[in-house]
């Protein structure tokens, strides 16, 4: 069953959540074990390590044009962390994201999970990436101008 058009995608929403994240930083981003891996639906692969994926994630939030958080706090047990926000890429296409992060027993992140959504999207910021990064070996795991 489609529900193309009769159902608001929230990538599409217009709330006001902004104000009660409105000076979120990731505060798992400060604590990365030597081998995290960041790995999601924008990537063909897996990045690892703490400088690779720092980049990735700050290069991400400075190409925002808007970003509105609608949730960013623990999940599941303690070394779990949840973030759930939309924002606008590129002049205003929309962006849907969910980003999962998994702590190791030191507390250090270990694993950060990122989907995003619609594919349009997706893949118009995933090409704008791998410029971003071109030359690089990170640049390999976004898709190419040709893709």
């Amino acid at each position: 069953m489609s529900t193309k058009g009769t159902v608001l995608p929230t990538y599409l929403a217009g709330g006001d959540f902004a104000h009660k994240y409105a000076d979120y930083f990731p505060p798992w981003l400060d604590k990365m074990a030597d081998d995290v891996t960041l790995e999601g639906s924008m990537l063909d692969g897996v990045v690892q390590g703490p400088e690779a994926v720092r980049s990735i994630v700050l290069m991400i939030r400075s190409m925002y044009d808007r970003q509105e958080f609608n949730y960013a706090g623990p999940y599941g047990d303690e070394n779990g962390w949840l973030e759930d926000y939309i924002a606008q890429v590129h002049g205003g296409e929309p962006l849907g994201c969910v980003v999962l992060v998994r702590r190791d027993v030191k507390g250090q992140t270990q694993s950060v999970t990122a989907s995003y959504r619609p594919r349009s999207s997706l893949m118009l910021f995933s090409r704008l990436l791998g410029e971003k990064f071109a030359g690089t070996v990170i640049g390999e795991q976004f898709a190419s101008s040709d893709s």
